[in-house]
């Protein structure tokens, strides 16, 4: 068995093309532009360029763009004063916040202080709340990209068996919980489990989201079963590889996300999607 390649770039691009028709039929029925406003603090590389690509995505489906670049010494109070100021701003509808922040100021502090109705990022605890009760409303980006590529590709998730690795807040749980909520049978396997190579030679579908290299062994991957790879390594090279064997892991996979090219593209145009969606259900609503 050779697998077959998800190709998360040209799925993105399709949902991108649809969130710019929905801005354009919002402005020709005399709403305005959903708004977005991304907060950058100090001065990561990987941070900057996922927000510069954040930006790209909003000029390019019309989407009104708010830029923060703030110094790495911003203090915790001064960003949770700006996201009380953009709480209230009728002109946005989402705020993100780009991940990690300096060591001084709490993430969990900053992210409950967005309002849920413009957590477009899908991180506030009242939002994986909702999933949780299988009411979702803004879903984490990532995990809700991954399930518009298992649909893209006909994955029927109901009685299948779903392996995730790694249980981070904005990964690994959300998309546990997007599985639950598609019907599938959930299994997270994190840094205390035990045995985790028989946990997915079960799996019909595996998610990997860890950030170590390799750390899913190809031959683990139970023949036919969907593969996405969410870990982005760099290696000494330059060269970008996920968190699992991808040569070997082909050999028995069905379906297999690359990296680069699988899940990154779509937990962009996932956030532009939540961005449409919080207006047009919260805060502008087109009917």
């Amino acid at each position: 068995m050779s697998a077959k390649i998800i190709d998360g770039k040209a799925i993105s691009a399709d949902i991108r093309s649809n969130i710019k028709k929905r801005v354009e039929e919002r402005l020709a029925a005399g709403h305005r532009a959903p708004g977005l406003a991304v907060i950058l603090v100090g001065n990561d590389p990987a941070s900057e360029v996922y927000v510069r690509n954040k930006r790209k995505g909003c000029d390019e489906a019309g989407i009104y763009s708010l830029a923060y670049d703030l110094p790495v010494d911003t203090s915790e109070e001064k960003l949770l004063n700006i996201i009380n100021e953009l709480n209230t701003d009728d002109r946005i509808d989402g705020i993100l916040v780009q991940l990690p922040l300096p060591e001084h100021i709490k993430s969990e502090r900053v992210l409950e202080q967005i309002h849920p109705k413009k957590d477009v990022d899908g991180f506030h605890p009242y939002n994986i709340g909702r999933l949780a009760l299988r009411m979702p409303v803004l879903r984490s980006c990532t995990p809700r990209g991954i399930i518009t590529l298992l649909e893209e590709i006909g994955e029927t998730f109901k009685g299948k068996h779903a392996v995730i690795v790694g249980a981070s807040n904005h990964v690994g749980r959300p998309m546990g919980l997007e599985l639950l909520l598609a019907g599938s049978t959930v299994t997270t396997c994190h840094r205390f489990t035990k045995d985790m190579d028989k946990h997915i030679q079960q799996a019909d579908i595996v998610v990997v989201a860890v950030g170590k290299p390799g750390i899913v062994k190809g031959e683990w991957i139970k023949p036919g079963a969907v593969v996405i790879d969410v870990g982005i390594n760099r290696t000494t090279d330059g060269k970008l590889i996920g968190d699992i064997e991808f040569d070997s892991a082909c050999k028995n996979a069905s379906w297999i996300t690359p990296v680069p090219g699988g899940v990154g593209p779509m937990t962009i145009a996932t956030l532009l999607q939540n961005t449409v969606d919080a207006a047009d259900q919260f805060h502008d609503p087109m009917s």
